[in-house]
């Protein structure tokens, strides 16, 4: 098979043929790295690529393991690049920060450990924006990541590196993490598939297990069904992790055929006209639920009984407050500090100033809306809200100052619409929405009960199979 019909394959038809022996992993690889040598200087996705002879050696022993009928798992043989904030045994791993310009962890992170005894092999890393602050993906180590569809446009972020190898077959499928958006926001802005997992889903290190975090993990794929598979590889329990959900992840890799005949969908749009939104955005989401319909699904526009603005307030206190606590050592050293971009400086000193009691009412307002968000799936099965409050931006600005003529108080409030979905816990799906008339993705939020990824999963595949965005509208740069 040539180049480019082997990277045009899904990740579930790649794992047949590998484990068929109909290609083998080392023209796997070889496609792969390819596929990177010719975009990847278009975009800056991928960081940190590994020596070529080193890959295709690894490929020759996954090759060797199926000859003797070993394989490893429903990854072997996938080069994978992995989002450059996780740790990778003896891969460079840089958060993107001047920091850690040359940290080589001696340890792969529970996600990283599992994508390895799956089969994958790990060529890279995914660039991000430093520390993942912020949807636009630039740093002072690599530069910036720049959008699939439109090289002058942002990705997104923070997993925005991820979204555009996948969305640009550079790699079979990415994994991400997401506290304010970063699985969704680059999907939507690079046409592919996001997921926001529950708390506890995908066993997450980070730097404290008791305490649930804002933060989460979660795959990005071209396809529902290579979304799933990746989902049922890095999730399930660990005893690291004493919160992890022990639910066999097994069940990710089932059917996703569902009837949706009179199943309830209530679209948020912008919380009541809490949330602004650029001159389209809404329009063009609102455009994407007649699929719903075609599905049989009801469709109206929702309301929930609580206000937005407290819970975007509380969500501030609780994230400065983690990061202060992560990064306080750091920001006490002067010389350091001076390597720390404006807006982690400016979240590490409102968490230093935050109190005990600040931190206790937070929560207290997150417990408030989250019992808000189970009131609502009493009444609906499933929430629609679109994926960004604005279309893919110039990759030279930093953040969005104004969004519909309202100007932005913090440099992630144009980011506002996913916070009461991060707030409340429960999973959500990135989905592609379509076009504006500049050709400019976007994506729409599936938001299910907590627990519900699998649910999720089959409407997002149901309603894929009635759009077919992913396939309709390739990125160009794949037939530059």
């Amino acid at each position: 098979m040539s180049t480019s019909n082997i990277v045009s394959l899904d990740a579930v038809a790649l794992s047949r043929a590998i484990k068929a022996k109909q290609i083998s992993c080392v023209e796997v690889m070889n496609a792969y790295l390819d596929q990177i040598e010719r975009l990847n200087p278009r975009v800056n996705a991928i960081v940190s690529i590994q020596p070529r002879d080193n890959l295709l050696k690894q490929a020759a022993d996954r090759d060797v393991q199926l000859a003797r009928g070993d394989c490893l798992g429903w990854m072997h043989g996938f080069p994978h690049a992995v989002k450059d904030l996780e740790p990778t045994r003896g891969i460079r791993t840089t958060k993107g920060s001047p920091l850690f310009r040359n940290f080589y962890p001696r340890d792969d992170s529970i996600m990283v450990e599992r994508i390895r005894s799956a089969g994958g092999i790990i060529i890279g890393k995914t660039n991000v924006p430093e520390f993942g602050l912020g949807s636009q993906t630039y740093n002072p180590v690599f530069g910036t990541t720049l959008n699939a569809y439109d090289q002058s446009k942002t990705c997104g972020g923070s997993s925005g590196g991820a979204a555009v190898a996948v969305a640009l077959r550079m790699v079979p499928v990415a994994d991400g993490s997401d506290h304010g958006g970063s699985l969704r926001n680059p999907a939507a802005w690079n046409n592919v598939f996001g997921f926001r997992t529950s708390f506890g889903r995908v066993p997450s290190q980070f730097y404290e297990v008791f305490i649930p975090s804002i933060s989460v993990h979660g795959p990005m794929a071209r396809t529902v069904p290579d979304l799933a598979m990746l989902l049922s590889v890095i999730a399930g329990y660990d005893p690291r992790t004493p919160l992890s959900i022990r639910q066999d992840p097994a069940e990710f890799a089932g059917p996703l055929d569902r009837d949706f005949k009179g199943t309830r969908i209530g679209w948020v749009g912008d919380f009541g006209a809490q949330i602004p939104f650029d001159s389209g955005v809404l329009e063009l989401c609102k455009g994407s639920l007649k699929a719903f319909e075609t599905l049989g699904c009801s469709v109206e526009t929702a309301t929930l009984d609580y206000p937005i603005e407290p819970v975007w307030q509380s969500w501030l206190t609780l994230r400065g407050w983690q990061i202060a606590a992560e990064f306080r050592a750091s920001y006490s050293d002067p010389a350091q500090r001076a390597l720390m971009k404006p807006e982690l400086q400016w979240e590490i000193e409102n968490g230093l100033r935050t109190t005990a009691m600040e931190v206790a009412i937070a929560t207290r307002v997150r417990t408030a809306w989250y019992h808000a968000m189970l009131t609502f799936f009493e009444k609906y099965d499933f929430m629609i809200a679109p994926a960004s409050q604005v279309f893919p931006f110039d990759a030279t600005i930093h953040w969005p100052t104004e969004v519909g003529g309202v100007a932005m108080d913090t440099y992630h409030r144009w980011m506002q619409v996913m916070i009461p979905i991060s707030m409340s816990g429960c999973p959500a799906l990135s989905v592609p929405a379509g076009f504006n008339d500049g050709g400019l993705p976007m994506g729409i939020q599936i938001v299910g009960p907590n627990h519900a990824e699998m649910a999720c999963m089959q409407l997002a595949h149901a309603y894929d199979q009635a759009t077919k965005w992913v396939t309709r509208r390739p990125p160009s740069l794949l037939s530059s």
